[in-house]
């Protein structure tokens, strides 16, 4: 059926029309709600409308108010404005006024200091000549320099511009400063020198001050040693060094406070540049005439052409005793001294000076005038960022020059040039020489070579003087020579000689059959006693060495860790002693102790059962066969090596014959049947053997090798009833067998 239409007219049936009827009478549903709805806010809506009505006549009355407080207000606010242009003209005369003012005080006041600083310039009151310098230098340069100045300061008798006058007058008093200053300096006046220094600053000559005082303090300086002092002396150049930088650092220590006062901090630099250009001229004499002395180029020309490298190389061969050598190393060890020591004196002199440099820069700067009434410049101090700072910290003001000068390039190149080569060919040639008359030492117990004793003992010398030169650039050059020869002259030709023992035989001619071999094992266990002994002295020396004064004393805080990481770099030769010695002990082991250990756990058990009644089991338990064989035959095996043996080379050596034994006795055991008995007497047997092997040595790891054997005679030992898997899972041991072999171990039982 189709919609009703909206007409009513088109309405043709009933359903149609009472369908539309219905609509209509929705709609007037809707619309009577709505006006309803209209109806009850319109009483509120007249309220409001009636409320607004009765605002008006107020509204009107503040309107006509506000109109009237404009007009006053505008008013207000012009006379205002009138007032205020004429308040800020009368404030701009005013300022005008006292700028004028304050110009023409200006003027009075240089006109008066230069009056003043001529009347005393005529009377030689210095001070007071001073004093008016100064006040005059304080007033402004546009003013000095301005048109007013130079028509009003003038006079007769002194006609030129106030700023030639004053520039005259500083010049004038520089001149007599300096004059004084050097004759007080000539006559070692003290105070007068201390008088006139002071007064540079004041007038702006500090540039001028700091060089006269520079000049006189190198005259203090200069060395100039007695006449029955002898450059043949082993002390000669070091005393000499010792005086020169003694009495730089004893100056920068009394005069620093004395220089800063006056001048400010840090311009003690300036002088004590001056003093190390003094300091370079001798230190270069000295090193020269000690080359020359002490004919280094020869001993370096000689040392170089030495042939001691080829003794080395064939550690096996014999040195004839009456070559005579080229170099004599002690005399090399008496110029490496000079030379360590020389180098020592600069280095605690480099030292003092950045510690006491660095105090400086760490105190806070406080600025004044001194007790005479002096007025001193006070020079602003830029801003510093902390990286500033920081660079600071590292190297205190000042101290740059120290590091730059001549003089610790003469030191560093001497080091470089004769000391570090010398020093090395010296340990070498002590090295050589401790191999060639290497002896046993019969004291030691276990019995070792003098080789360790010796080589280390001249190599704790050579470290001990190498920081004694107290120059980082040194110790990691020298450190690094020094550890490949203690490499290459030491350990390789004990690796050598330990090739030799069975190639060409240690044992004297005509010695053969049981007799050289017990010599050659008996030497052969000695060089491996000397590793053993060369890795425990290596330790010790480097950490003596790293803990000792000698470190912080020669060395800057910057440099003592680069120092330490060098002095611990030796530490790296210990692993490669190390591994020489294990594979010495290894082949030792394999050529004589491995082919009796094939058939050592057979013969032990030769004619064992634990298949056991009551009664075999109380015969077992009589006899104990396994411990007396197991102890006899192992007794037989070690005799002898033990004494010979250091602790730690006899602990890796009994350590690889259980290795070796072990495994064997694992796979012997497991192809055995046991009874409930029986393997209660593998059990005992197996705890009295660990218990005696325990009591062989006094290192206590050797249970732990016998973890899986225990672990077999537990589960030989379990109830007929317990669960192999369950006690495996559920025991809370930290099983070394495997479930499958556990569950194989349990089979065993008959």
């Amino acid at each position: 059926m189709e919609p009703p239409t909206s007409d009513p007219r088109r309405l043709a049936t009933l359903p149609h029309i009472l369908a539309r009827l219905s609509a209509i009478q929705s709609d007037e549903a809707e619309l009577s709600a709505a006006l309803a709805a209209l109806l009850s806010t319109h009483e509120p809506i007249a309220a409001s409308l009636n409320n607004l009505r009765s605002l008006a006549p107020q509204l009107d009355l503040l309107a006509k108010e506000t109109r009237l407080l404009d007009q006053t207000v505008s008013l207000t606010a012009r006379t205002a404005q009138d007032v205020g242009g004429r308040v800020q003209s009368l404030d701009e005369e005013m300022r005008r006024v006292r700028e004028a003012s304050e110009r023409v005080s200006q003027i009075i006041e240089l006109k008066s200091s230069l009056a003043a600083l001529r009347s005393s310039i005529e009377q030689q009151d210095w001070e007071t000549a001073t004093r008016h310098c100064a006040r005059a230098m304080a007033l402004p340069l546009h003013v000095i320099s301005g048109p007013f100045a130079e028509t009003a300061v003038p006079t007769p008798e002194s006609h030129l511009p106030p700023a030639q006058t004053l520039q005259a007058a500083r010049e004038e008093l520089l001149t007599v400063f300096k004059r004084e200053f050097e004759r007080a300096s000539r006559a070692r006046d003290a105070t007068a020198t201390s008088r006139f220094f002071k007064l540079f600053p004041a007038i702006g000559w500090e540039a001028e001050g700091l060089q006269a005082y520079a000049s006189f303090v190198v005259e203090l300086v200069k060395v100039r040693p007695p006449a029955s002092a002898k450059t043949s002396s082993p002390l000669y150049y070091i005393t000499a060094l010792t005086a020169l930088f003694e009495s730089i650092a004893l100056i920068v220590d009394q005069h620093q406070p004395v220089v800063e006062k006056y001048y400010g901090a840090g311009k003690m630099g300036l002088v004590l540049e001056r003093l190390l250009q003094e300091a370079d001229r001798v230190v270069h004499d000295l090193v020269e005439g000690w080359e020359e002395e002490r004919a280094m180029k020869r001993k370096l020309s000689d040392s170089s052409s030495s042939p001691l490298s080829a003794a080395l190389q064939r550690p096996g061969n014999t040195v004839d005793p009456v070559d005579e050598e080229l170099v004599d190393p002690r005399e090399v060890d008496k110029v490496l001294s000079e030379a360590a020591g020389m180098s020592g004196r600069w280095g605690l002199f480099r030292k003092f000076m950045h510690d006491r440099l660095q105090d400086e820069t760490d105190e806070d700067e406080e600025e004044g005038s001194d007790e005479d009434g002096l007025v001193h410049p006070n020079p602003s101090k830029p801003p510093t960022s902390s990286a500033d700072e920081d660079a600071e910290d590292a190297t205190p003001a000042g101290f740059q020059v120290i590091e730059d000068s001549r003089s610790r390039q003469t030191i560093e190149g001497m080091l470089s040039i004769y000391y570090t080569p010398l020093e090395v060919w010296y340990a070498r040639s002590v090295i050589e020489k401790a191999h060639r008359l290497s002896t046993h030492d019969l004291t030691q117990s276990p019995i070792t070579t003098t080789t360790p004793d010796d080589a280390f003992y001249i190599l704790k010398s050579v470290l001990g003087r190498m920081l004694s030169t107290a120059s980082l650039s040194t110790v990691e050059r020298t450190s690094e020579q020094l550890r490949d020869v203690m490499d290459r002259d030491y350990a390789r030709v004990i690796k050598q000689k330990l090739d030799n023992v069975y190639k060409g035989g240690s044992a004297g001619p005509g010695v053969r059959g049981e007799k050289a071999e017990r010599e050659n094992r008996q030497a052969f266990i000695i060089l491996l006693n000397d590793l053993d002994v060369s890795s425990s002295h290596m330790e010790r020396l480097v950490k003596d060495l790293s803990q000792s004064t000698l470190v912080p004393q020669h060395f800057l805080d910057s440099e003592i860790e680069p120092v330490r990481n060098s002095l611990n770099s030796f530490m790296n030769l210990v692993p490669k002693f190390r591994s020489t010695l294990r594979a010495g002990v290894e082949q030792l082991f394999n050529q004589l102790l491995r082919p009796k250990l094939r058939t050592f756990i057979t013969d032990v058990y030769k004619d064992v059962s634990y298949v056991l009644d009551e009664d075999g089991y109380a015969g077992a338990e009589l006899q104990d066969l396994v411990r007396k064989r197991f102890v006899k035959a192992w007794e037989g095996l070690i005799e002898g090596y033990k004494d010979t043996f250091t602790e730690s080379n006899y602990r890796l050596f009994f350590g690889l014959a259980l290795d070796v034994l072990v495994r064997p006795w694992e796979k012997f055991v497991v192809s055995l049947k046991y009874s409930e008995l029986g393997a209660i007497r593998f059990d005992h047997d197996l705890r009295a053997v660990v218990a005696y092997l325990s009591s062989q040595t006094v290192f206590g790891d050797i249970r732990e090798k016998f973890v899986r054997l225990q672990q077999i005679a537990t589960l030989l030992n379990l109830d007929s009833e317990e669960d192999v898997d369950e006690f495996y899972n559920g025991s809370g041991i930290s099983w070394q067998l495997s479930q499958q072999e556990a569950r194989a171990v349990a089979n065993l039982r008959v």
